[in-house]
């Protein structure tokens, strides 16, 4: 695999399932030019171990976020314009029978969110972007010619604003820029000539939605709190959908889940009496804290409780590939089973499993401890990760997602010959791209480290025995994040170039329990520094590892690693980094999230000398002079997770103090581009990389062929 081989990679993204579970609906996403397109396939379940898909749309679109009929007659998905980023996303809805597609027309609203059928399919919900613009001054272009997703103004059919009055300090967020507009709840019948009812309004977004089971009302995440940017805490409120039909807003919406630390992702038992949503109760949670599955009435008479307290994992999928495409957010649940049981998510060291939480369906209280679906299944299902989850009424239940080293692809929970559950791959469509590679050795082993066992991916070419190779230790960001056994694809790259990658889940990384990532918090550059220190040291003596032949990249908390272990130690020869963290003072309040950010990890604040101290303390910039590591610094120049100002005061820190060190900036891009940022910048940052450690680590010059 060469970086121009990034082309090539497809990635079956997101997931729906018929309400009779015959049918399931993805979204493939791939490249066509140097643009990303995203079609959608049905997928039979009822014929074959392999289901042959049917296309179902084609172009230079992207379409996203499918959600079958209650009937399976008809889809409804957002669909955008990859070529015209002034066009907002409009809602498509397709007869599957005939193949007809038609175009919701827009009006009062502009760029649609999600989309949601009532269950009777008589209504869709969806969310849009909304008038009055939030902080635009003078010339104010309508909603509908200002898409959200952009995060653009001053398009060709749009007016450049005088100003932006900014009064909070939510006005911006990594991916979408500024956000000059809320996006709020509408009802519409699916019909031509239908008028969509905005149900929602107000200074704050709806999110999330769900319909309840007898129609009447919907549930969705937000928070309507006047200094929610200061402490942003979605909870779970409800809104009536006929009483709105006498103007936008009329109903006004009502808490039913006041979780303490956030809420989200709500849904309806069958008989509507209880609301399960992801979220955290306690009122002070730090990234210690794990979201988990909440239960409460869906009145909202009682206080919500954890249906596992003791579980110590996140729901959801934690863990680190980018084979799932980073682009789009998986569907974790929660789904009811009946009305007795419920199916999410849970990320268990570096791998994300469907799990099965039982309750009273009287009490709302827990039945049993929480466990996986299956329970045993005999192959390699224990080193998956699961993006996305999807539940039937019928019972079945479909996930897409990574098996081993294999990207992402649907697969269902079936019964073998013998009546043993086992899961079943539906699907080639989003792996069939790598069989043309050799592919990569994965080793899982536990490195002793002064905070107990370290779990430790080696990535290595196929047949390179036990021989020490060149190596490059690769750190996760977050640091909530986990590796995964799927490898991202720069890891792939690495591998085929000959070099080795340690991939070490160190202290701070998810998945592992709260006592994992507790001394980590406030002490960035301490127990995580010493886990991959002495990760590296357990693959030395193995023989796995040249310790003269070092190398060190990462990512946002990983770039943060990267510039860490540069400053206070010299065992590495080359080190590249990417949008990481040089300076925690300044990073507080230059990240669009940075305040609250700082406040979970327990890095401190700059509003006293004492914070101001705590921060510097854990600012690689303070390290700067000890530096002698050959650097390269890859930043998105429209990041606004870990923005250049940051990597910028320690690159011209280092040109003054004539250190080896390149600066590579990449326009438009944000905060991952280099798994979800336009394509021949995703292969340059790759060259640049692969070019940068075989010049320090091997000596070499850059092959001619990569050149080209």
């Amino acid at each position: 695999m060469t970086p121009a081989d990034i082309r090539r990679q497809v990635v079956v993204e997101e997931l729906d399932l018929s309400v009779d579970g015959r049918l399931a609906v993805v979204a493939r996403r791939s490249v066509r030019g140097n643009r990303y397109v995203t079609h959608l396939y049905a997928i039979l379940l009822d014929v074959g171990r392999v289901g042959r898909p049917r296309r179902l749309t084609s172009g230079t679109i992207r379409d996203a976020r499918p959600r079958l009929s209650p009937d399976g007659a008809r889809l409804a998905f957002v669909r955008t314009d990859p070529t015209d980023d002034d066009q907002p996303a409009s809602i498509v809805l397709l007869e599957l029978r005939t193949g007809a597609q038609r175009v919701l027309r827009h009006r009062g609203y502009g760029s649609v969110g999600e989309v949601a059928w009532s269950p009777d399919g008589s209504r869709l919900a969806f969310t849009a972007d909304v008038d009055p613009p939030r902080f635009l001054v003078g010339s104010v272009p309508p909603a509908d010619a200002s898409p959200r997703r952009s995060g653009k103004t001053g398009g060709k059919d749009e007016p450049t604003p005088l100003a932006r009055r900014i009064t909070r300090v939510d006005w911006r967020w990594d991916g979408d820029g500024h956000l000059d507009r809320w996006s709020h709840l509408f009802v519409v019948e699916p019909r031509p000539g239908a008028i969509p009812r905005q149900l929602t309004t107000g200074d704050w977004g709806a999110s999330d939605i769900a319909w309840s089971p007898d129609g009447a009302s919907i549930a969705f995440a937000a928070d309507p709190r006047p200094e929610a940017d200061l402490r942003p805490r979605t909870t779970i409120w409800e809104v009536a959908v006929d009483d709105a039909a006498h103007g936008a807003g009329s109903t006004e919406p009502r808490e039913v889940m006041a979780a303490g630390g956030f809420a989200s992702h709500p849904a309806w038992s069958p008989d509507g009496r209880w609301l399960a949503a992801i979220g955290v109760l306690d009122p002070e949670m730090l990234d210690d804290d794990s979201p988990t599955i909440l239960v409460g009435p869906a009145d909202g008479s009682a206080a919500p409780w954890a249906l596992a307290p003791d579980l110590d994992r996140p729901i959801g999928n934690w863990a680190d590939t980018d084979l799932n495409g980073w682009m789009v957010s998986g569907r974790p649940g929660p789904y009811w089973l009946g009305g007795d049981a419920i199916l999410t998510t849970v990320t268990d060291r570096g791998r994300s499993h469907p799990v099965r939480f039982e309750l009273d369906p009287d009490t709302g209280a827990a039945r049993n401890r929480p466990t996986a679906v299956p329970r045993d299944v005999p192959g390699p299902w224990s080193d998956a990760t699961s993006h996305a989850l999807g539940v039937a009424a019928n019972g079945t239940i479909a996930v897409l997602g990574t098996l081993d080293t294999r990207a992402m692809e649907l697969m269902t929970l079936d019964a073998d010959a013998s009546g043993r559950p086992r899961w079943t791959t539906r699907s080639t469509l989003g792996s069939a791209w790598q069989r043309r590679y050799l592919g990569t050795d994965m080793r899982r082993v536990d490195a002793p480290g002064p905070g107990g066992p370290i779990e430790t991916w080696i990535a290595s070419p196929p047949g390179a025995g036990d021989a020490a190779l060149p190596t490059v230790v690769d750190i996760h960001g977050g640091p909530l994040g986990a590796w995964a056994p799927a490898p991202h694809v720069e890891v792939s790259l690495l591998v085929a170039a000959g070099y080795r990658v340690i991939l070490p889940n160190i202290r701070g990384s998810a998945s592992y329990g709260q006592a994992w990532i507790r001394p980590q918090l406030g002490v960035w550059g301490g127990p995580d520094a010493d886990d991959v220190h002495a990760a590296i040291d357990h693959v030395v003596r193995l023989g796995l590892a040249d310790p003269d032949r070092l190398g060190l990249i990462g990512l946002s908390y990983g770039g943060f690693m990267v510039h860490w272990l540069i400053g206070t130690s010299d065992r590495f020869r080359a080190a590249v980094s990417e949008n990481g963290v040089a300076n925690q003072v300044s990073s507080w309040a230059n990240s669009d999230s940075g305040a609250e950010y700082t406040r979970a990890s327990l890095m401190g604040d700059p509003l006293s000398p004492e914070g101001v101290d705590h921060l510097w303390q854990q600012s690689p910039l303070r390290n700067v002079r000890a530096i002698h590591t050959p650097l390269l610094l890859f930043q998105a120049e429209s990041d606004l997770r870990c923005p250049p100002q940051d990597n910028e005061q320690l690159f011209v820190a280092l040109r003054h103090l004539r250190r080896t060190v390149e600066y590579v900036l990449y326009p438009e891009e944000s905060h991952v581009f280099s798994s979800s940022g336009r394509p021949d910048r995703r292969i340059d940052r790759m060259t640049r990389m692969l070019d940068w450690f075989d010049r320090y680590l091997r000596g070499e010059p850059v092959p001619e062929k990569r050149r080209v």
